[in-house]
């Protein structure tokens, strides 16, 4: 009897566990459709072919926003080319070459103490080192290195999950084959944890393109198209900050946030396009 009674209190338990975890999904769902209904209704009606193609003018209250879709292209390639390679390398080395050890805790623990740092502290280290110190200005190099950093420390993380996700028998049917370490890692371990490397890569890039204040400090807010990368420019998330930030206009601030979240979708939908054909694959 104590029994039955205990298997039907574990029961209830579980569906008022379960009851909650529906309801605050629910609700977060709701958030997330609030905010972004909010958005694309007020933003759409002022969406046109000339407000994507047409420069700023009169400091963003008229005009379009291509130069600053064009430098926060720039910014997020410049920053993933390096960041990307870097971070995957680094986590192929600290799960398959490096040996346990206090100085493997001590670089987990920095590379999770970065990823946690707040932006401003990355704005204002781009700032006085690259900006000041390297004498590299404003300019896109500034501003895509410190965002490097700022991404780095959540690709190695990803993708060091990833690839220890691998099963072990993949590596010991491989290397039973007559493989070697490194063909083993390439050719089986890196396409297998694929999927997650990209996952941090796509958590990168969404960090990159949503950045602002670590933006400002070092790639500026100029407007205008960036001659080269060695010129300061303004990035969409920044043009929002200061449409919405100085009142300059209800209508292109809408806008530029929806440009900003459609933009942002559209790289979800190819990255998750592109990890199912690599999970088959």
């Amino acid at each position: 009897m104590e029994h039955k009674n205990s298997i039907a209190s574990t029961k209830r338990a579980e569906k008022f566990a379960f009851g909650i975890i529906k309801f605050c999904g629910i609700i977060t769902i709701i958030i997330l459709v609030a905010i972004i209904g909010k958005i694309l209704i007020n933003g759409i009606p002022h969406l046109s072919w000339d407000f994507l193609t047409k420069e700023p003018e009169n400091m963003g209250r008229e005009g379009g926003i291509f130069s600053v879709i064009i430098t926060t292209i720039y910014l997020t390639l410049f920053s993933i080319v390096i960041a990307g390679p870097i971070g995957v390398c680094a986590a192929i080395f600290l799960t398959e070459y490096a040996k346990e050890g206090i100085i493997l805790k001590i670089i987990r623990f920095g590379t999770e103490s970065l990823a946690g740092v707040p932006s401003i502290i990355f704005g204002l280290f781009g700032y006085v080192f690259f900006v000041v110190a390297l004498n590299l200005k404003y300019s896109i190099v500034s501003g895509g290195l410190t965002l490097t950093l700022m991404i780095i420390p959540t690709i190695i993380r990803t993708s060091e999950e990833a690839i220890k996700a691998v099963p072990v028998s993949y590596r010991e049917g491989s290397l039973a084959l007559g493989a070697t370490k490194w063909q083993t890692i390439y050719k089986v371990v890196i396409p297998a944890a694929m999927p997650g490397i990209m996952t941090g890569i796509i958590l990168g890039i969404g960090r990159v393109i949503g950045e602002t204040a670590a933006v400002i400090f070092t790639a500026g807010s100029s407007l205008g198209l960036p001659e080269s990368i060695w010129r300061p420019g303004r990035t969409m998330a920044v043009h929002l900050y200061i449409l919405a930030s100085e009142g300059l206009s209800q209508g292109n601030t809408y806008a530029t946030a929806t440009v900003l979240i459609i933009t942002v979708l559209i790289i979800n939908l190819i990255a998750n396009k592109l990890m199912k054909k690599l999970s088959k694959a």
